[in-house]
């Protein structure tokens, strides 16, 4: 089999693989402080075996025993990572909903740990305590925040709740040292890359503003074009394999005829 089918096909999987991611950003572009996937390409290089012979050379006019080395680019994918830039924020009014301004993450409690996550938008169980949408108490710097009944609640931009006058609790905003290590773990929560420690710090300079959301960082015309360059490369590497297919039944019909 030609080499131009290998690459033809890994070339094709490599664009199915981001058709799947662009067609995830879209699916979430309504999703409260989504953060979108992005790919990265890179060349890899194939060489020769002749490529990694130093031979030695007597005299200057001396004759080289090997071509020159010559090596084979083919794209694959390099990166695939999680793009963490702020998402515009949309205004709702609602007491509890939060939304980050800067770089940072509120933390949450789950049966399998703590996570983190953008999504601000929270509710209060029968108790009191500060829930996201699926039911996980939201952490405070002293655990999970408890809200009284009726309470008139009032955040303050470094994150600090207050029921009139008197502070009750402190969202738990923490930056990372880098971000890269966190891995999607559905349901809009990221957790650390297994056996990756995150080193946490305080989110100096985030602003948390109180009766927003943040919405998903995913630009819907930038995606379609995106989509559109994806669909029309698989379809090239599509001609390329049915190009060189052809070609293979051809010599293969050639040779046969040669030897009857």
């Amino acid at each position: 089999m030609q080499d131009s089918m290998y690459s033809a096909l890994f070339g094709a999987l490599s664009n199915e693989h981001r058709l799947n991611s662009i067609t995830n950003n879209l699916a979430n572009v309504n999703t409260t402080g989504y953060k979108r996937d992005q790919l990265a390409f890179a060349d890899t290089f194939v060489m020769f075996a002749h490529d990694q012979i130093m031979e030695p050379v007597a005299t200057v006019r001396s004759k080289k025993l090997f071509p020159e080395p010559i090596h084979i680019a083919k794209p694959r994918l390099a990166v695939s990572q999680t793009d963490f830039t702020q998402g515009s924020l949309r205004i709702t009014g609602a007491p509890l909903d939060v939304a980050l301004h800067g770089e940072g993450f509120l933390k949450v409690q789950t049966p399998d740990g703590d996570y983190y996550t953008r999504n601000g938008h929270f509710r209060q169980s029968a108790d009191g305590t500060l829930l996201t949408e699926q039911g996980w108490p939201v952490l405070g710097t002293g655990g999970p925040i408890v809200i009284p009944p009726n309470a008139q609640v009032h955040i303050s931009e470094d994150g600090q709740i207050f029921n009139g006058d008197e502070a009750i609790g402190q969202l738990q905003v923490v930056s990372l040292e880098d971000p890269t290590v966190l891995e999607k773990r559905g349901r809009n929560l990221f957790q650390p890359r297994a056996g990756v420690q995150p080193a946490e710090q305080p989110a100096e300079g985030t602003v948390v503003t109180q009766g927003f959301l943040e919405t998903a960082n995913v630009e819907v015309v930038t995606e379609m074009v995106n989509m559109i360059e994806a669909q029309r490369q698989f379809e090239a590497y599509t001609k390329v394999m049915q190009s060189t297919d052809a070609l293979d039944k051809d010599a293969i019909q050639r040779v046969s005829k040669s030897r009857l």
